[in-house]
């Protein structure tokens, strides 16, 4: 029975993010570390579930091992300036000869479904073609870098097209221009520019060394969610590191164009460690996510709360209810007094709420009914709620907090509240104390 509890409330946890998914646009980029590792079969896996979920794929790969791996074999050298390889004429060939290779092997994989399962067999189509036209970098710090060259064009149009008939699309890192030259690219490049002309929901990297809170060599962290003017804050930080490490490389790669893309449009872009078997579904299906996910603006706000918070509020507070620790609340009362709840809502899922009831002719108010979601307790976001309502109150004129708890006596001594006895209370308010739940009183001067 634990078992099947366990699994009914996963099912639930996971089902609003595979609602929300269903029909948007996400742009999946990896390198050919990914491919040449053994475990890109499981990772096949993963994007032929997503694209069995309705979500509309497209895929940027890379190929420098294997380019490498080519050169190596020809006894050819490449150089680099700014970590983008220098691609000659000679390099160039190889360059195609490994991209189409990678290419190949990756529509193969795509091909077979999900193995043991339902999809097994499944007719994943996949769609590649001239998509991107490019043109050449240029000189680099005094280097020609020849046919090494940045994304000028994304045909949105066509591969919109081949997204609205079911088909998966294949993105390699080469573009061509109007004159049919053929010009070697990087996979963020492509990945970051094919996001922003599509203006898609979300830019995925698969990186090397991306987790939460992971420690880079220049003492910084790259945390789970930031903000794009946090990012730029932490790149500068990182630039400024005369001796940078593998992973800060590693975000430097990354992190920049991952700026770029919310700026320009992207709503969400993900950076995931791709060692982490599943890291894909873990990242998009569960609210906490295991990656780092950047946005143009913060992921946490607190509102007023409205009609159509009525459900989200219920869910909050009525296993508080059941255990005692809040007054028993039915829809219909929460639907008259709805405007006296605020709530913080944290990615599009209200996570506290809280409410305040006005004492006029005592220039006081109730707190009541503070409620936060089990998995942020410890995060502070009941003190930021508590903080911005007294800031509120003070605003409106009032100088009094006042509350009635039967458990969290301690938790509101720590914010500065002070208990008292229920003859203190407003005089409308002590008619209606109940003596037999003999809450505590609570009061804090604003």
């Amino acid at each position: 029975m634990q078992l099947n509890s366990e699994f009914v409330t996963w099912f639930r946890s996971v089902t609003p993010h595979i609602h929300t998914s269903r029909g948007k646009t996400f742009v999946i980029a990896f390198g050919g570390e990914a491919i040449a590792n053994g475990q890109f079969t499981e990772l096949i896996q993963d994007f032929n579930l997503l694209a069995s979920l309705g979500i509309q794929l497209v895929l940027v790969h890379g190929a420098r091992p294997q380019i490498e791996l080519k050169l190596q074999t020809d006894q050819l050298q490449t150089s680099y300036v700014q970590g983008i390889r220098v691609t000659d004429a000679p390099a160039l060939q190889r360059v195609k000869e490994a991209v189409g290779k990678v290419r190949v092997e990756i529509e193969a994989l795509l091909s077979m479904g999900l193995p043991n399962s339902p999809m097994a067999n499944a007719a994943i189509r996949v769609a590649s073609g001239n998509f991107v036209t490019a043109r050449p970098i240029g000189v680099l710090e005094g280097v020609d870098l020849q046919y090494t060259g940045e994304v000028r064009r994304i045909n949105a149009e066509a591969i919109s097209d081949q997204l609205a008939q079911g088909n998966v699309v294949l993105i390699s890192p080469l573009g061509y221009s109007p004159s049919g030259e053929i010009f070697n690219l990087t996979v963020e490049n492509a990945a970051a520019e094919t996001a922003i002309a599509l203006q898609a929901d979300k830019l995925i990297f698969l990186t090397d060394t991306s987790e939460p809170e992971q420690q880079t060599g220049s003492g910084t962290t790259l945390p789970a969610e930031l903000t794009v003017r946090q990012g730029k804050t932490l790149l500068t930080t990182m630039n400024a590191n005369s001796a940078p490490t593998q992973p800060d490389e590693d975000i430097r790669l990354y992190l920049p164009w991952a700026l770029r893309a919310c700026e320009q449009g992207v709503e969400r872009v993900h950076l995931i460690n791709r060692h982490i078997d599943g890291a894909l579904l873990l990242e998009l299906f569960t609210h906490a996510g295991i990656g780092s996910m950047i946005t143009r603006d913060p992921l946490q706000m607190i509102r007023q709360a409205g009609i159509g918070d009525i459900g989200a509020i219920l869910q909050l507070i009525e296993p508080l209810e059941n255990a005692g620790i809040l007054v028993r609340r039915g829809r219909e009362l929460l639907e008259m007094e709805i405007e006296r709840f605020t709530v913080i809502e944290h990615d599009n899922i209200i996570i506290a709420c809280a409410a305040l009831y006005p004492f006029l002719d005592d220039k006081a108010c109730e707190l009541a009914c503070v409620a936060v979601h089990p998995a942020h307790r410890k995060a502070g976001i009941g003190r930021i709620l508590i903080d911005y309502l007294e800031e509120q109150a003070k605003k409106q004129g009032y100088q009094q907090l006042f509350v009635l708890t039967t458990r969290t006596a301690h938790w509101f001594i720590e914010r500065g509240f002070s208990e008292t006895t229920p003859d203190q209370l407003p005089q409308s308010k002590q008619h209606l104390y109940n003596y037999q739940r003999r809450s505590k009183v609570f009061v804090k001067t604003i």
